[in-house]
């Protein structure tokens, strides 16, 4: 049997501690990896279904036949970035993570599959502030000012309105919203993870902002509760 639990890292970061740790579930009789910002959990090894989600439901609402270019908002455990390259128009993934901890976890094998996803000539990653780089013109690409994408993909805060940080509120008003679509091609798609169920409010803002917008229930089985959950991911088209 594995070890009960083990931290397999702990790095001081701007957002506080983060750690990546290995226990073991007794009752599941399965380790589970996770990812701690404080005492905060981040994300696990466990449920994967909305993170996989978010990248086959936000490329599949890109209809257009022609080489994708995305961006990931947001590393984790790589879900989201291994369930997008499996899309064969995907000629392009930039990959923006502001704990730099977290891309060296990738890179030193500590997460599994992490190699993987470095090795891939499509991937490439970027140290920063997706909130930041979703404001300023520049944009997400630090060699091309202003490059627009196919796709944004995002997974960092809890929920529109439940925040790693107070100051990603602002991304998730209008003139947040209205800044990151200068970043999409038309034609292009903004998907966003959340914990919880679509909430009216900000699919009204997201109508406001996009030619059109909907929201997606993703239900999966949690052992830990034995019951199914729900999540949802939000669409919104350029």
């Amino acid at each position: 049997m594995s070890k009960l639990f083990e931290e397999l890292d702990y790095q001081e970061t701007p957002l506080g501690p983060v750690s990546l740790r290995r226990r073991r579930d007794l009752r599941l009789d399965v380790d589970i990896m996770e990812i701690m910002l404080g005492d905060e959990h981040l994300m696990s090894d466990l449920f994967t279904t909305s993170e996989i989600a978010l990248a086959t439901e936000g490329l599949s609402a890109n209809e257009q036949n022609k080489p994708l270019s995305v961006v990931v908002g947001g590393l984790g455990m790589g879900f989201t970035a291994n369930a997008a390259l499996c899309d064969e128009r995907v000629d392009e993934l930039l990959i923006i993570e502001k704990l730099l901890p977290v891309i060296n976890w990738h890179q030193d094998g500590l997460i599994p599959h992490g190699r993987e996803l470095c090795q891939n000539a499509k991937v490439r990653f970027v140290e920063g502030d997706f909130f930041v780089m979703a404001e300023g013109e520049w944009g997400f690409d630090p060699s091309t000012s202003g490059k627009k994408f196919d796709a944004i993909l995002l997974d960092i805060d809890h929920s529109p309105d439940f925040f790693l940080t107070p100051a990603h509120k602002e991304f998730y008003e209008l003139h947040g919203l209205r800044n990151l679509k200068r970043h999409l091609c038309s034609g292009g798609v903004f998907a966003l993870w959340s914990n919880t169920l679509p909430e009216d409010r900000f699919l009204h803002r997201l109508k406001s902002v996009f030619t059109t917008a909907r929201a997606q229930d993703i239900t999966f089985y949690n052992p830990l509760q034995d019951r199914d959950f729900r999540q949802s991911i939000y669409l919104a088209f350029n």
